[in-house]
């Protein structure tokens, strides 16, 4: 009994020093965090006035943002779409004319009567959707109109992530290059129109004529990587249905 009561009495007096020391280590924890409190407190106190105008300044700025954007963004944007329509329906009847297209596009491009043409939006519009836009149908029209240099101008100055409108958009620029006989140009054009956005339509579309582009610079083995490319997922496409002549004639002629 007497070696158990003793054995007791060492574990009690270790746990107590186990006690001590643990009160000890918070005590000093807390004497840490009164001093970094204490520190930062008075940071702040010093650098009272530097944090209050960096506020107020952040609001500011905040507050200009929206203001910029609800009462000269959006209004701005407005005008634009609306000045668009008028423009847009000398461009759309040029598409079903069958003669007198050239005047037209013309009209669509400088306008009349007062109202804005696709130059002058593209211009005075330039930070709206509706300028951007304008960008393309002016690039368009000019393509129509066999004015490459100006149709490479206004359609490069156009942007798009739209799933059909961002690759034809690309793809016309190749299409201004190949009539301009520079294939090279027309071929890079191409490529990046196939693979701005992948879909059933445009990519397969630009496959093919950056293969056809690739045969005219006898780069056949390119050209036949690009047509075999159609064939393996654009099969059901409209260039997918008779591509097998068009990758045999790549392979026969290397």
């Amino acid at each position: 009994m007497a070696t158990y009561k003793k054995k007791y009495k060492a574990e009690s007096k270790q746990v107590e020093n186990q006690i001590d020391e643990s009160e000890f280590e918070t005590a000093g924890v807390l004497n840490t965090l009164d001093e970094t409190a204490s520190k930062s407190e008075q940071w702040i106190e010093k650098n009272n006035k530097p944090l209050f105008l960096a506020l107020i300044t952040v609001v500011v700025l905040f507050l200009a943002y929206l203001g910029y954007t609800k009462y000269i963004v959006e209004p701005n944007e407005t005008e634009a779409t609306n000045e668009l329509a008028f423009p847009r329906k000398y461009f759309n009847e040029a598409a079903i004319a069958g003669s007198g297209v050239d005047s037209l596009l013309t009209l669509g491009l400088e306008g009349a009567n007062g109202k804005y043409g696709f130059l002058d939006i593209a211009d005075s519009f330039s930070g709206t959707d509706a300028g951007n836009l304008a960008n393309y149908y002016a690039g368009v029209s000019y393509l129509q109109m066999k004015k490459y240099d100006k149709a490479i101008e206004y359609l490069s100055k156009f942007d798009s992530d739209d799933e059909l409108l961002g690759p034809v958009s690309i793809g016309a620029i190749g299409d201004a290059f190949a009539d301009i006989n520079q294939p090279e140009d027309a071929l890079d054009y191409y490529e990046k129109a196939a693979n701005k956005k992948n879909n059933e339509f445009t990519t397969p579309l630009y496959l093919f004529k950056a293969g056809q582009i690739a045969m005219e610079l006898k780069n056949f083995g390119k050209a036949e990587t690009l047509f075999t490319e159609i064939k393996e997922n654009y099969s059901k496409s409209d260039q997918g249905r008779d591509i097998e002549k068009y990758i045999a004639a790549a392979k026969y002629a290397n």
